[in-house]
């Protein structure tokens, strides 16, 4: 696969409204290159008899199962509350607003 020029790098950073130094199109034509390099060795890797895959080991919910289960009431939890009001929890006003 060609590589990507600085003409392109150049073409893109105008698409994009970037100023680029030239220095900076050699730079980062280097830097695109190493991207598609590497990408192009993983694509050689990858078999068609390996599954694609979002994390090397297999993962498992350890979170238990949502059940019904009694609880207290909201009448419960507010009488342990230190303030009240309409059926919520009192705080106390922070950003000054009514």
């Amino acid at each position: 696969m060609p590589g990507i020029t600085r003409e392109e790098v150049a073409h893109l950073a105008r698409l994009s409204r970037l100023e680029l130094k030239s220095e900076e199109l050699d730079h980062f034509a280097e830097q695109l290159n190493d991207i598609v390099d590497a990408v192009a060795r993983v694509s050689e890797i990858a078999a068609e008899d390996v599954p694609p895959t979002s994390h090397p080991l297999p993962l498992t919910n350890v979170m238990r199962a949502d059940e019904v289960r009694p609880s207290l009431t909201p009448d419960e939890v507010l009488a342990a509350a230190p303030a009240a009001e309409e059926q919520r929890f009192r705080v106390p006003q922070i950003l000054g607003e009514d």
